[in-house]
């Protein structure tokens, strides 16, 4: 008799894909089996993540357009949008400083042997002498040393050798696209020519825009005219939910396969780089983790109790099934309708607050992306001898801010954002090959923060719009 009470949780089975994609990698980096791992495990880690962007923008657009169409008067739109917004800033510049503080104090990109750190600052000093538009961070110069002439020559013939990978020069040219745009280009590229066009790039401000917009006209629609269309939405909205969480079922291979195929490319066949990477994944993981857990179990919590009343314990229970979803999915879109649950079910916040405020902050509000970004930042600096000022510090804070808005709402894309900090500060933005491998389980991990932080701006929303029945512990 089968019941399915003795099936392993979803999560458990992600965290024993991970360990598994681990310890794969390690048999297959000794034993160089690197090509079979490529051809033939790697892929799979690619299709998930290509699924899961098939799904995110239909499903932002439609929560989008659900939430307008279920406010009580389109009044509260602009008052809402302006709380919302507001809120969701300030505890970005939170999360992105808080990150750069523990970054600071743990030092993770130091604890690395001496040898695979000045390997990385030849690298470095490669890049700097082929990009000369680039200002220097520091006057150390290991190329014009003749001590290091030896593995200068080495480095080079290895760097001659490699070729930069589909994934690394997708976010490249997506980058350098960016750089093209004008000082109002942030502002113009709201608003949309071809909605079509903008669903197919993933350009997720025009689509929220146009969602308002859509939802907005429809409630001004009468209703018998309106009630189609609203239905049509609704059941959409449910079709694209449901494809998540069938999609989600197979995860854990999928996992296995991300972890897998990225640190056999990063670490190719040499087993003591491997051991050095996997050391600075430890540290530079650890510190990540920790920003994460103190924004996730102590600063929301802080908040919510400050502007509403509602207790720690209460608060965290009703957002648990949330975050474990955000944990499993690595995307805070996906976990929309369960966030929406917990808040409407747990803390009785109205359907018109989840439907407007949550979407929003799938999209704009990425705390734990920021948080991430700034140590990560920070951290391949240190593990490339960098030593960046405190000015240096704070463009980091800013640019991580303004990046953090409007990325898409699925795994892994902060690091197209990582590029836009990187190059911020002067460093090279192909940086972020190294930290791919672990960026999975990092991923799960800020996408809890992420959702943990929407909830606790919807229910604040909530409390000062008198949308919210009950704080009571």
């Amino acid at each position: 008799m089968k019941s399915k009470n003795k099936n392993l949780a979803l999560h458990w089975q992600v965290i024993i894909g991970l360990v598994l994609g681990g310890v794969y990698a390690w048999f297959a980096v000794a034993n160089n089996w690197i090509h079979f791992t490529m051809d033939y495990i790697n892929p799979f880690g690619n299709i998930f993540i290509n699924l899961l962007k098939m799904i995110a923008v239909p499903l932002v657009l439609f929560s989008i357009i659900s939430g307008i169409i279920s406010l009580k008067d389109i009044t509260q739109l602009g008052r809402m949008g302006i709380k919302t917004l507001c809120l969701y800033l300030v505890t970005t510049l939170f999360s992105v400083s808080l990150g750069l503080v523990y970054v600071n104090i743990v030092k993770p990109g130091e604890n690395q042997s001496l040898e695979i750190r000045t390997e990385k600052r030849i690298e470095y000093e490669i890049w700097l002498s082929e990009n000369p538009h680039v200002e220097r961070v520091d006057d150390i110069n290991f190329l014009s040393d003749p001590n290091f002439s030896e593995k200068i020559a080495e480095v080079r013939a290895r760097i001659k050798g490699e070729e930069i990978t589909g994934w690394v020069a997708d976010k490249v040219n997506k980058r350098a696209k960016e750089k093209t745009k004008g000082p109002l280009s942030a502002l113009e590229d709201v608003f949309s020519s071809n909605i079509f066009r903008s669903l197919t790039d993933s350009k997720m401000l025009q689509i929220i825009f146009f969602g308002i917009l859509f939802g907005a006209v429809l409630s001004m629609i009468p209703k018998e005219k309106a009630k189609p269309v609203m239905d049509l939405v609704e059941g959409l909205n449910e079709v694209f939910v449901k494809m998540v969480m069938v999609i989600m079922k197979a995860m854990p291979f999928f996992v296995f396969a991300l972890m897998a195929g990225q640190i056999v490319k990063a670490a190719g066949s040499d087993p003591d780089k491997f051991t050095e990477l996997m050391k600075f994944y430890l540290w530079y993981g650890g510190v990540v983790i920790a920003g994460l857990v103190t924004m996730a179990f102590i600063f929301y919590p802080i908040i919510v109790k400050i502007f509403t009343g509602l207790g720690f314990r209460k608060f965290l229970r009703s957002v648990k099934d949330a975050q474990i979803t955000a944990f499993s999915t690595s995307s805070s879109v996906a976990t929309l309708p369960v966030t929406m649950g917990c808040l409407e079910n747990n803390l009785k916040v109205s359907k018109s607050t989840t439907s407007f405020v949550l979407p929003i902050g799938a999209t704009v509000n990425m705390d734990g992306t920021s948080l991430y970004q700034g140590i990560a930042v920070v951290a391949l600096a240190q593990f490339h001898m960098v030593d960046l000022s405190i000015l240096q510090q704070l463009i980091i804070v800013g640019t991580a801010t303004l990046a953090s808005i409007g990325a898409a709402a699925i795994p892994s894309a902060g690091l197209i954002l990582m590029m836009v900090v990187l190059e911020s500060v002067g460093l090279n933005p192909l940086w972020i090959a190294i930290i791919f491998p672990i960026d999975r389980i990092l991923d799960m991990c800020r996408t809890v923060v992420n959702v943990t932080g929407d909830a606790s701006v919807a229910a604040i929303i909530a409390y000062s719009e008198n949308e919210i029945n009950s704080v009571d512990d």
